[in-house]
């Protein structure tokens, strides 16, 4: 359990903050034939207090995880990468550029299946175009950590509870040029991890967040192939702190997982049949990081004061001020600015465009989270219904991601467009030379 605690980290950071405040000592957690959320979370924050992590912790960090089978195969890359369904929650300046009327796809992953059998993570995204050169999107993201059962001193049961998360979030997207789009997104954002029993009024937390993204691009003809470059830039779930707690015991605001993603994707069509795609991304959290003195030394009143103080005074910083802080806050000055700094790259091959198969990785420093994973995925599309599927190899087999897989359908409804618009809403980006 030891080499996963960065990971754990940022998985559940946020309850790691407030969970053991809100249980009296005569009550106790357990799980029959499963391992407690609750526990993982009590572990994380034992683990912290050793001051041997320095992971970024946020509120809600499963925004930050790419949700669709896609983007999980090419590493979390896709700022840039070509729009479909699931494109407002990379970047929602692509929504400008989607090829159909209307398009849903529904996604699902088992999560964390070396560590326990109910957890999961589900999502379902969809949009309408609108005119010729904007689209508008909605989404919804449902993290379930599986249940918890309550038992008090004398272990009798007092009850159970889900814990869970939630996303809402609505997203426009516009053209503003043949080439330039730029789109918005507005998120409401739920976090219930504890639920109430006998002696607890716990309050879930509740925030509002936006996201801002632009995109760029461009065909080009190279001899006798065709190419296209495309970049993307996003600021995400950009908004107020999350609270959680109650008016008797309240807790600090926990700031959400504000991140900039910026990349690039490479296209190139090899002929009428094969088409092969490059994209990498680089992502950081734009909140404060963790100080830390190496060496540390826990029975140093002075050392441990200073330490506390300065943490507290970075946790006190606005969404604004926060923002502006994390280019140079970190530890180490530069070099570790640059190891918060988190690389995705990814490849996709299509076969006419009905097969596709795709690769991936995903790169986190060891301190900072040691999230490192090779995803695999292979896709099929029919003319309204398409799949994907991605598996999750990590970088050790004691990883709580080892055995990860994400499935996604897709439906995508130019047919149902044709019975608004003679023309339909789907085309085609350049055309092949003779």
């Amino acid at each position: 359990m030891a080499s996963s605690l960065p990971f754990l980290c940022n998985l559940f950071p946020e309850a790691s903050l407030f969970l053991p405040s809100y249980l009296p000592n005569h009550m106790t957690l357990s799980r029959t034939l499963r391992l407690a959320p609750a526990l993982l979370l009590l572990t994380t924050s034992a683990a912290l207090a050793q001051n041997t992590i320095r992971t970024i912790t946020t509120a809600v960090p499963i925004l930050t995880l790419s949700p669709d089978a896609r983007g999980s195969a090419l590493g979390d890359a896709g700022v840039a990468t070509s729009p479909d369904a699931n494109a407002a929650f990379y970047n929602p300046g692509k929504l400008g550029f989607v090829d159909y009327k209307y398009a849903f796809s529904p996604s699902f992953s088992p999560w964390l299946r070396q560590v326990t059998d109910d957890m999961s993570l589900s999502y379902l995204s969809g949009y309408g175009k609108v005119g010729d050169r904007g689209a508008i999107a909605g989404s919804l993201t449902y993290f379930s950590l599986g249940q918890i059962d309550y038992r008090d001193g004398n272990n009798f049961p007092n009850g159970s509870f889900n814990p869970k998360e939630y996303a809402v979030s609505v997203s426009y997207g516009q053209k503003l040029g043949e080439n330039f789009g730029l789109g918005i997104s507005a998120r409401y954002v739920r976090s219930n991890l504890v639920g109430a029993y006998a002696g607890n009024d716990a309050q879930s937390g509740n925030s509002f967040a936006a996201d801002l993204g632009v995109y760029y691009t461009k065909d080009a003809t190279i001899g006798t192939g065709i190419y296209n470059l495309a970049f993307g830039a996003a600021i995400t779930n950009f908004g107020n702190k999350m609270i959680y707690g109650n008016s008797s015991n309240p807790n600090s605001p926990n700031f959400l997982p504000t991140q900039l993603r910026l990349g690039t994707a490479l296209t190139r069509e090899i002929d009428s049949y094969n088409k092969i795609t490059l994209a990498f991304d680089v992502t950081k959290l734009l909140v404060p990081s963790p100080y830390f003195e190496d060496p540390y030394n826990a029975s140093d009143p002075t050392q441990v004061a200073r330490v506390n103080q300065i943490n507290n005074e970075r946790q006190q910083q606005g969404p604004v001020g926060a923002v502006f802080s994390s280019f140079s806050d970190a530890t180490g000055g530069f070099k570790g600015e640059l190891r918060e700094i988190n690389l995705h790259g990814g490849l996709e091959y299509w076969y006419n465009n009905t097969i596709a198969a795709r690769v991936g990785y995903f790169y986190e420093n060891p301190n900072a989270g040691d999230r490192q994973y090779l995803s695999f995925g292979l896709g099929a599309k029919l003319s309204v219904f398409g799949v994907d599927g991605t598996y999750l190899v990590p970088n050790s087999q004691a990883n709580p991601l080892a055995q990860t897989i994400r499935v996604s359908l897709h439906f995508n409804l130019d047919k149902l467009a044709d019975a608004f618009d003679e023309r339909g809403a789907g085309g085609t980006q350049g055309t092949l030379p003779n």
